[in-house]
């Protein structure tokens, strides 16, 4: 049995049905529905030859071709389905809902699965995603301070207390900095990270009140989508004030565990801004396994660019809360406090 189930029903079927992306495998890495399982019909080159074709030949050549490189498949895709999904119920989705989708739907409703097709396939998730991202839910309230300020163990300690919180950092794989790759995992595509971002947007319930850190639109390689990035810049921006004491201290237990020569190519992509002589410095600091100085350093930079941002808000936007203990915890309870008062 077949039937059909639009992009905002989705959320509504699973996890209760197991969603199968039966696209290439490289379109499936390039960005795919959180929680989907990849069962493609063709691989990569396949899809390329029966695309091929169907522009330079005819569809019913592509048509042709496609069936010999899936029929000799068919049993593997019932059998993996059957893997995938043990209880037999299915949501099966391609790029436009056409005939790859269409394709296996109509096999696995054969072998007895209970299958729905996604309606406009992984196109009609994005344009449903994009338009969500775009509607605020509740109040947006944006955690900021220079760096070092501990921004992303406060907003983990806030969490923990129960507020609702979006790390876009984690999303991202990255801390928004040159030293931001130190540790992380390969970065998502930036197609990836607004699929991941909307992910955690749609779990929140109506009027949340949504902590988020203070970023720059890029994080490394990807980028805060434009609709949701302009909800970030009409909320308000709470700053943290600590002493540069306490910052540089928080920079050294976050990076000094890193590996020497990783820390100073870092240094060195701040050249151009930090200038040579402050990066000499720095280089020579670390040499000596003084991490606080080439913290210290850094900061020079960094400060500056900082506060530039926070100038280009509306004093109307922002407040400022000056932190009681260097203890994430402590400040997370401050912010707790002051949102009550």
């Amino acid at each position: 049995m077949s039937s059909r189930i639009r992009a905002s029903e989705l959320w509504e079927a699973l996890p209760g049905q197991v969603l199968l992306d039966v696209r290439t495998p490289a379109e499936y890495a390039h960005g795919h529905i959180p929680g989907a399982l990849s069962l493609p019909l063709f691989s990569d080159e396949e899809r390329v030859e029966v695309g091929t074709l169907y522009k330079q030949k005819s569809p019913r050549v592509a048509f042709l071709r496609g069936l010999e490189f899936a029929g000799s498949k068919l049993r593997y895709y019932v059998e993996e389905a059957a893997r995938l999904a043990p209880k037999g119920e299915v949501i099966v989705h391609c790029w436009r809902g056409g005939q790859r989708s269409g394709s296996m739907s109509w096999l696995l409703a054969g072998a007895g699965m209970r299958v729905r097709t996604l309606e406009g396939g992984y196109k009609a998730y994005r344009q449903h995603a994009q338009q969500q991202l775009a509607s605020p839910k509740g109040e947006m309230l944006i955690l900021g301070g220079p760096t070092g300020s501990g921004k992303t163990h406060i907003l983990a300690a806030l969490r923990s207390l129960g507020e609702h919180v979006i790390d876009l950092e984690g999303l991202a794989h990255h801390k928004g900095s040159s030293f931001g790759a130190l540790g992380e995992l390969v970065q998502p595509s930036v197609e990836q990270f607004e699929n991941q971002l909307h992910e955690q947007w749609r779990q929140l319930p109506e009027q949340a009140q949504l902590w988020l850190e203070d970023e720059s639109r890029a994080i490394g390689r990807v980028y805060v989508p434009d609709p949701f990035w302009r909800l970030m810049l009409a909320a308000r921006l709470v700053l943290i004030d600590m002493p540069v004491e306490w910052r540089i201290q928080n920079l050294v237990e976050d990076y000094a565990r890193f590996p020497p020569e990783e820390l100073k190519e870092a240094f060195v992509r701040l050249s151009k801004r930090l200038g040579g002589q402050h990066v000499q410095a720095a280089l020579l600091a670390l040499d000596q396994g003084d991490h606080a100085s080439a913290a210290a350093i850094a900061l020079r930079y960094y400060d500056k660019a900082y506060q530039y941002g926070v100038s280009q808000r509306s004093p109307e936007q922002l407040s400022r809360l000056q932190a009681a203990e260097r203890d994430p915890m402590v400040i997370a309870r401050q912010l707790q406090d002051w949102l009550a008062r």
